[in-house]
């Protein structure tokens, strides 16, 4: 197995508009890339205005979301795919990915990088890239870890299974859309990635609700048990990001309804 390689980090550039778009292609010499999305969600909608606002031409497809400002909208995964040079998916499961595989490889140009930020069984995730590569394509498997927030923010942190050039070609839009890409060797590395930091996430989650409904019970407040725990031993990021306990964090699901993010049944694969 490849070592895993961070990727670098680069600035985020301002909000789009059509005419400030064309500007930012001109300066940057023409590296604005035709990108399709498909999977506008949660996630998918603020990754993909990230890539918009930072100049590049971005074709998106959603069964039921909206467009995000600067998409343009396609009547179908395979518009949203043609002529584009990296097609994104992002993705509630891996039948679903197989599924849209379907519909969107054969539209794809010769040498394109599908590139794939679902989370997926690893089984998927290895069938889609050989699919791809069949075709003439690249593949990537890049799951990615910080929530709503981070695809809002662009402070994603991605885990990227596929070969070294379609790495370092996709490179620069994970420098939009995330903080730190990390290469963790061939096709399905990054979803083994993903679920391995699931499987802790999970882990540290259920371990904080029960130390809180222990706190509860012994009568220690909620905010001094966060200010100990943050940062003593039992930190977590469940613990100083994601907080289940309300009260805590205003960016908790707990704070907010408990709306969900990543939905329980999604840590499944």
């Amino acid at each position: 197995m490849a070592p895993c390689r961070p990727g670098r980090r680069l600035a985020r550039r301002g909000q789009r508009d059509p005419e400030a778009a064309r500007r930012r292609r001109t300066e940057a010499g023409g590296n604005a890339m035709k990108i399709g999305f498909i999977g506008l969600g949660n996630m998918g909608a603020p990754m993909a205005r990230n890539l918009a606002a930072a100049g590049h031409d971005v074709t998106g497809y959603d069964v039921t979301a909206p467009m995000p400002d600067g998409v343009t909208a396609a009547d179908s995964g395979a518009d949203a795919a043609k002529g584009a040079e990296v097609v994104i998916t992002m993705l509630p499961d891996g039948a679903i990915l197989r599924m849209v595989a379907d519909e969107v490889v054969p539209a794809m140009q010769s040498g394109a990088i599908l590139l794939d930020c679902s989370t997926v069984d690893v089984e998927s995730a290895r069938a889609v890239a050989d699919q791809a590569t069949r075709a003439g394509l690249r593949a990537l498997d890049a799951p990615v870890s910080g929530g709503i927030g981070g695809a809002e923010a662009g402070t994603l942190t991605f885990m990227v299974g596929g070969s070294d050039d379609a790495f370092a070609d996709a490179t620069p839009l994970f420098d939009i859309m995330g903080q730190k890409a990390v290469h963790c060797g061939p096709s399905g590395n990054g979803q083994a990635a993903k679920i391995c930091n699931n499987m802790i996430l999970g882990a540290t989650m259920i371990a904080t609700c029960e130390a809180f409904a222990l706190a509860d019970k012994l009568g220690l407040d909620r905010q001094a048990m966060f200010d100990v725990v943050s940062t003593s031993s039992g930190y977590s990021w469940t613990m100083n990001a994601y907080c289940p306990a309300p009260g805590i964090g205003p960016k908790s699901p707990a704070d907010n309804d408990y709306q969900p993010g990543f939905a329980a049944e999604l840590m499944l694969k």
